[in-house]
């Protein structure tokens, strides 16, 4: 239990006594009846030690507060459900997955886009019993999909949500996880022979590789995952150069103009259509005005002057409904006026990425604003 409860508070920074306080207003909000804090004090100890079994009902009120899983909340492995009913469950199983499987399809990709808006306006950390239901009935689905005709319109659907599940599990701090999921995204993508959602995947898990401090394996990747989509979406090809081009800014010296040159690459690439995703890759938000902001993010990382005008700008300008990016934002220019020498305006919008960080249970985004924090 150490290792799962200790650890996953320790990822909020939050003391013990700042859990106790959590619990009990989230009970309060959903009028739950639970320990008074003294109680509660003494039962986080005892759950962190090992002395005392957790609850299912406290263990629901945990997981969704610092967005884990009950397998993480406890720190044990993934348990296996064996199933001894022999072929007459294995029958009933693929039987119930070719009935239904062009039924469910259209609402497994409804209930991923429901998360995925869920996502970026609350964040990911009460969304994390959701997205594990959403997975596993994807997967049963898929393992008793016999046909290839039947399995590639699950696969697909299993990739983006694969996907969207392992930036969640990212941003809330959950690297193990994070990379099992993007794994699970990258087989569902061969399983659907979709090279559009195997390079999305790749492209995405390079950031896991830059966060853990291995900068060149991740450009290494996100170039791979460039070419693995050389003749598939523009848009997805627009976000890889782009990915690219921020991974090159944060990798240190050496490497400006490579991350210039992706840049300019990816607005080659973006189409000028008006829309912002593509039909056959719903995973990627992409068009003019968020290629402007990544451009004043990676310039930022770069020192760059011209950052801050690209940074206002996108600002101005960005959708209200992405609560979390915006906490990025504020980072980035709080960067840009930092390189500036503009301590006051950089504390002004280091506040704002902080509040938004906590709003929305940004573990990621946190660390960001301390590492910026330390430069004022």
């Amino acid at each position: 239990m150490a290792k799962g409860l200790k650890a996953a508070r320790a990822a909020r920074g939050w003391s013990q006594d700042r859990l106790v306080y959590e619990m009990r207003r989230v009970a309060e909000q959903r009028l739950l009846d639970i320990a008074s804090a003294a109680s509660l004090k003494t039962y986080i100890s005892e759950w962190e030690n090992g002395r005392r079994v957790m609850s299912g009902r406290y263990a629901s009120l945990l997981r969704p507060l610092l967005g884990v899983t009950d397998d993480e909340l406890r720190g044990t492995g993934s348990a296996l459900e064996l199933h001894t009913d022999g072929y007459a469950d294995l029958l009933t199983r693929i039987d119930a997955a070719g009935s239904l499987s062009e039924s469910m399809v259209p609402s497994f990709l409804a209930q991923t886009e429901l998360l995925r808006s869920m996502d970026r306006q609350m964040g990911a950390t009460g969304l994390v019993d959701q997205m594990n239901g959403h997975l596993e009935a994807m997967e049963e689905a898929l393992t008793f999909a016999v046909l290839p005709g039947m399995r590639r319109p699950i696969a697909t659907a299993l990739a983006g949500a694969s996907t969207l599940a392992a930036w969640q599990a990212l941003d809330a701090g959950a690297v193990d996880r994070a990379w099992r999921r993007y794994e699970l995204a990258k087989k569902a993508a061969q399983d659907a022979e979709s090279p559009l959602y195997l390079a999305h995947a790749m492209g995405e898990q390079a950031y896991v590789l830059a966060d853990a401090g291995r900068p060149q394996l991740a450009i290494e990747l996100v170039r791979d995952a460039q070419r693995a989509s050389e003749r598939q979406s523009l848009r997805l090809r627009a976000w890889l150069a782009a990915a690219e081009a921020e991974l090159c800014a944060g990798a240190g010296v050496g490497r400006e103009s490579e991350a210039r040159a992706a840049l300019d690459r990816a607005t080659a690439l973006l189409p000028d259509d008006g829309e912002v995703r593509d039909v056959d890759m719903l995973s990627i938000f992409l068009d003019t005005g968020h290629l402007a902001r990544w451009r004043g993010n990676v310039l930022a990382k770069l020192g760059d002057p011209s950052a801050m005008e690209a940074l206002y700008a996108s600002l101005a300008s960005a959708d209200a409904s992405f609560v979390r990016a915006a906490s990025g934002l504020h980072c980035d220019l709080t960067q840009a006026h930092l390189a500036r020498g503009e301590p006051e305006e950089a504390r002004s919008h280091l506040q704002q990425a902080r509040l938004l960080a906590n709003r929305t249970g940004s573990v990621r985004y946190r660390r960001r604003v301390e590492m910026l924090t330390g430069r004022l």
